[in-house]
């Protein structure tokens, strides 16, 4: 059932270009960008109860690879461009995750945000590799070796470019499933539960801790390539820590309990903001107000108020049907 629910959603979401008009269909992009990139935060914050709190640095990572392989070394094939995303995201997180992982709670979340402040850093000053403030162009890339030179930069990303970005959100998703049932996934369960016992079972809970981290950080460029594409430019506030909170309230306002409650997150924070842009200045003190009552009234975020709705409505079904 779950997997005949899976297509029937992929099938919806194929067929939405044919049916939105193209300014919606913009708002989904950065929503399949998100759902990749917290798709793997939520490994590290659902599974293994790390927050990362530096997280941004690895979308910022998959949009400035995205860059230099078009702009400066004129490779502008999608593809080559998701693998030297992840490939630049590993040579990042192997080093950085050494270090975090051997840290929880706070202290993990202040390591992440300290390198997430020198990566920015990094990407701010250096103007001769990163273009520093003004940042690097990301070229349109090839989709399986066709550039699409008839179609207006609006079709292209509404057509070929979002049936792509679609189909590495279902890839991710599928693998990340498959991770979260696997071995490594109950043992990033088990540690987040209680470490000491963990260990005890024989789990190597630095090293579990350390492969979700590395993986996080690949699911991370992959998000930032599609993020970066639509934009045309890769910008140093992809990197920057308040990026990292908006991931993080993304995360919080779907639901880290659920699989997919990330991705409802970020669909649910991308129309939002752009309900609440289009009517006040003052959008993010309605989102901090917003973030406020879901940890104090929702903890489970949307997801875990869909799931209480229909816990409540089952039982009363099963009330009416009770004879009296």
């Amino acid at each position: 059932m779950k997997r005949l629910a899976a297509l029937a959603a992929f099938a919806v979401l194929a067929a939405l270009p044919f049916v939105l008009s193209p300014y919606h269909m913009t708002l989904l992009l950065p929503m399949l960008g998100y759902g990749i990139a917290l798709l793997g935060l939520n490994l590290l914050f659902g599974q293994a109860g790390l927050v990362s709190f530096g997280h941004a640095m690895f979308l910022a990572v998959g949009a400035y690879a995205t860059a230099a392989m078009g702009s400066r070394f004129g490779i502008r094939h999608l593809e080559l461009a998701v693998l030297a995303a992840i490939g630049a995201a590993l040579v990042l997180a192997i080093p950085i995750g050494l270090l975090c992982v051997r840290y929880t709670k706070i202290f993990f979340g202040m390591l992440t945000l300290a390198f997430g402040m020198l990566f920015h850093s990094f990407l701010f000053k250096f103007y001769d590799i990163t273009g520093g403030d003004q940042g690097m162009r990301v070229p349109r890339p090839t989709i399986l070796g066709s550039a699409f030179p008839d179609m207006s930069k609006t079709e292209y990303l509404t057509g070929p470019f979002y049936w792509a970005s679609l189909l590495l959100f279902a890839v991710a998703a599928f693998v990340m499933w498959r991770i979260v049932q696997s071995p490594l996934g109950l043992s990033l369960r088990a540690q987040r539960e209680n470490a000491r016992k963990a260990e005890y079972l024989g789990i190597e809970v630095h090293r579990a801790r350390f492969v979700a981290f590395v993986i996080s950080a690949a699911y991370g460029a992959v998000g930032g390539v599609v993020l970066a594409v639509p934009t045309g430019l890769a910008d140093p506030e992809l990197g920057y820590w308040t990026h990292s909170g908006v991931l993080v309230f993304m995360t919080l306002l779907g639901g880290f309990g659920h699989f997919l409650g990330p991705v409802v997150g970020a669909a649910a924070y991308v129309l939002l903001q752009d309900t609440l842009m289009s009517h006040t200045p003052y959008w993010r003190l309605a989102m901090g107000a917003l973030l406020a009552l879901i940890v104090v009234a929702f903890p489970g975020g949307l997801m875990g108020v869909a799931e209480m709705v229909r816990r409540r409505t089952g039982a009363a079904a099963r009330r009416a049907e009770r004879p009296a």
